[in-house]
């Protein structure tokens, strides 16, 4: 097993990291949702955080962004509490599509059934198997658990929530197919919107450095000391953030990174180095699979760097 670095060291391989990738060119800002497109796209930060809470972090780490796939780990994690695992697995699946995360194809080659908790269809099909009483405890279960899981005060962004909702219709006729198959536990309208906003909140650089320690710490926020998810339940969530953590390029991921990572349309990478540390990354220009570039860079190059490639 690899020994981690000194603090000295880990804080120096942050900011030579940052330094070399901030400017990185290459991709764009989402632009099918408004609010994300209006974002500067010279934005750029670097965090890692180790499963016994240390922070080491560079640029804009406390700029606020709207987490939005990446909030799927989190209604992940609190669905694996909720029913367990093997539920997860027979109810949405553990495997990955092979296309765009907002694919109509997949489900209809699947008789409408998601094959991950990790993309829209799938992501829609968990909210909806939350233990809940009415959309509004649905709602805000899956905040706390943003909450927990970063250590921080999350909130919901209005702008982006509007932006959002106004936009989702893709997302809504995803709903209705999966309603229709019976793959939709709760009306389908109501998981779409929960989903909507749950992808809607604000988050920092240094939040999913958290959020990614925790998953490191078998379950345990490192800066709370609050066992989050039980140990048993961390597995199955980095098993299902390898197989569709970045989409379409998740298996190229895999197999330059060697980490389980989740990304998000606003420009948020994270990597889990399990028993170790979290790494996060943000700046909003995406590739083709929606994945920021410069993120995607920055944590690859921490990861050869302090050889946490699981497979190596």
């Amino acid at each position: 097993m690899n020994i981690m670095p000194s603090p000295d060291t880990l804080q120096s391989l942050v900011d030579d990291t940052y330094r070399q990738f901030k400017t990185l060119p290459g991709g764009e800002n989402a632009s099918y949702i408004p609010y994300l497109a209006s974002v500067p796209s010279d934005l750029a930060a670097l965090v890692i955080v180790t499963a016994n809470g240390e922070i080491y972090q560079a640029g804009d780490s406390d700029y606020g962004f709207a987490i939005e796939s990446i909030s799927k780990v989190a209604t992940l994690a609190l669905l694996m509490e909720d029913v367990g695992p093997e539920i997860v697995r027979e109810k949405i699946g553990a495997e990955p599509t092979g296309l765009p995360f907002n694919s109509v194809m997949a489900l209809c080659e699947h008789q409408d059934k998601p094959l991950s908790p990790l993309v829209n269809a799938g992501a829609m099909a968990s909210v909806s198997l939350l233990n809940a009483t009415d959309p509004e405890n649905r709602w805000a279960r899956i905040l706390d658990m943003q909450r927990r899981m970063t250590a921080g005060s999350i909130m919901l962004s209005d702008e982006i929530n509007e932006s959002e909702q106004t936009t989702n219709f893709h997302n809504r006729g995803i709903a209705w197919l999966l309603y229709a198959a019976g793959n939709c536990f709760c009306d389908p309208m109501e998981a779409c919107d929960v989903y909507t906003r749950q992808c809607s909140t604000l988050v920092t650089c240094k939040d999913l450095a958290v959020m990614s320690a925790t998953l490191a710490n078998r379950g345990m926020n490192p800066l709370s000391s609050e066992q989050i998810i039980a140990a048993q339940n961390v597995a199955p969530v980095l098993a299902e953030m390898t197989m569709e953590g970045l989409y379409d390029y998740s298996g190229d991921w895999a197999f330059e990174v060697g980490l389980p990572g989740k990304s998000g349309v606003g420009g948020g990478v994270l990597a889990v180095a399990p028993g170790k540390l979290g790494i996060a990354a943000f700046s909003p220009p995406l590739d083709e699979s929606g994945n920021s570039v410069r993120a995607q860079r920055m944590i690859a190059h921490v990861a050869k760097k302090l050889n946490l490639n699981l497979y190596t």
